[in-house]
């Protein structure tokens, strides 16, 4: 039976990648894979915090927006 493919980690949200990234831990640390499949593991959880980390990033990017706005706004009433 052929696996899945798995979906393009740039399509992923924040949830979906910190999920499948979570498992792909736990899996590594159960050990039980081969060389070749724990790289191929390590690789996919590699690109998947990286995912998490650019929306992270995003994230504050807009809430350091948000409150760079909000200051302008409270100086423009003072």
């Amino acid at each position: 039976m052929p696996e899945t493919p798995l979906p393009d980690v740039a399509d992923l949200s924040y949830e979906q990648a910190r999920d499948e990234l979570v498992q792909v831990v736990a899996r590594l640390e159960a050990g039980g894979e081969t060389l070749e499949g724990s790289l191929a593991l390590w690789e996919r959880g590699e690109a998947l915090a990286a995912r998490c980390q650019e929306w992270l990033d995003g994230a504050r990017e807009r809430l350091d927006a948000a409150t760079r706005a909000g200051r302008e706004n409270a100086g423009d009433e003072a």
